[in-house]
């Protein structure tokens, strides 16, 4: 068994603990900040929607990626939109409070990087690369993470293929040599296994139905907390199961 070299996490529901959203509501603290009436504010909010869901099940189903700023211009609420600002602040103050690094995240990558194991983030997002880096900064992490990459940035979501090689490129290390944590079985374990990956499954999120696809896949290991990841990476790396 080859050493492991580098592990790459997903983001939401595994380096953040999972919570259940109202994904309605955040277009309603969005929307609140442009229109005026109570059925404007519940209309526009729920036609933004219809274009973020569109854009996820294109990422389900074809694996094309998508960016926030572009769905919102081409709602016509774009940078350009006169309440754009105050409406964009009112959308990441919802999300604020869901997206806070899991306390175990600092003492793991620390143990990584003290072991001379690479760290890095591979993310399914509309969100930019700015903003995710803002977090883990605020967070107290960001120096942490040797490469990372946000699918807003790139042509292609997990499980594409090329998705889990860009990021295994961003930490300088070889697929085969990577380990990829996550908590969905499609994207997060039958995805970088399709490149030679190990994948561990952390399965403590609930999952919305209209968000699983089926796969037939066993992940490699099974980590019930970020804790148990040192443990895994220790006993593969000295030729043991690890989990």
């Amino acid at each position: 068994m080859r050493p492991v070299r580098a592990v790459l996490f997903d983001w939401g529901g595994t380096l953040t603990p999972w919570h259940t959203i109202d994904t309605a509501a955040q277009w309603h603290a969005f929307a609140g900040e442009v229109a005026s009436s109570t059925q404007e504010v519940a209309a526009l909010a729920e036609q933004i929607l219809r274009a973020e869901s569109a854009a996820w099940h294109a990422a389900r189903t074809d694996h094309r990626s998508a960016r926030l700023d572009e769905l919102l211009t081409g709602l016509g609420l774009g940078a350009a939109h006169p309440a754009y600002s105050r409406a964009r602040s009112a959308y990441e103050q919802f999300w604020e409070p869901h997206t806070i690094t899991d306390q175990q995240v600092r003492p793991l990558w620390e143990w990584l990087r003290d072991n001379g194991i690479r760290v890095g983030v591979l993310s399914n997002t509309i969100w930019s690369r700015d903003y995710h880096r803002g977090l883990f900064e605020r967070d107290g992490v960001l120096h942490l993470i040797d490469g990372d990459v946000y699918s807003s940035e790139i042509p292609w979501t997990k499980p594409h293929p090329e998705a889990f090689r860009a990021a295994a490129a961003a930490v300088d290390t070889a697929p085969e040599d990577c380990v990829y944590v996550g908590d969905r079985m499609f994207e997060d374990v039958h995805g970088p296994q399709q490149v030679g990956m190990r994948a561990v499954w952390v399965p403590h999120s609930d999952i919305p139905a209209e968000q699983r696809v089926e796969v037939d896949t066993r992940p490699d290991a099974v980590a019930h907390s970020l804790a148990e990841i040192a443990g895994i990476v220790r006993g593969w790396n000295a030729g043991g199961p690890g989990g």
